[in-house]
């Protein structure tokens, strides 16, 4: 498992240095553990948050995923946008209780307010007007 989470993150940098070198941090997060999500949570304090639970073998969360790139880069001040590989990190799979990739939690000072199951572009866009 931990070459996957290599490979992943390798190919994530690249992308996120490509598409935009002036920018520092990555704009979406790859979780690496629970201890990191948590972290992460923390130091988002009363901005956005939306964690997108994917496996590396599901097709739809792949089609998602330039939406997601295009969106964290327009809302990169005011969302942050995690991705959780559901595959790599059960522990937080179970606590939130994921049946099905992707699903997408979106969370506000560590606490959630809304989620939505599968690669619905205009959902997601809904959510994000309503909580941003």
């Amino acid at each position: 498992g931990r070459l996957v989470s290599a490979v992943v993150d390798q190919v994530h940098c690249n992308q996120a240095v490509r598409a935009n070198s002036q920018e520092k941090k990555m704009v979406l997060q790859i979780v690496e553990s629970k201890e990191d999500f948590e972290k992460k949570l923390e130091e988002a304090g009363d901005k956005l948050v939306v964690v997108d639970f994917f496996a590396t073998w599901c097709g739809p969360c792949k089609m998602v995923e330039p939406f997601l790139k295009q969106q964290s880069e327009i809302l990169k001040d005011v969302v942050i946008f995690l991705k959780v590989d559901v595959d790599e990190n059960e522990e937080i799979t179970q606590e939130y209780e994921i049946a099905c990739m992707p699903t997408f939690l979106f969370i506000k000072n560590k606490t959630k307010l809304d989620e939505i199951s599968g690669a619905n572009e205009e959902s997601i866009k809904e959510m994000l007007d309503k909580h941003k």
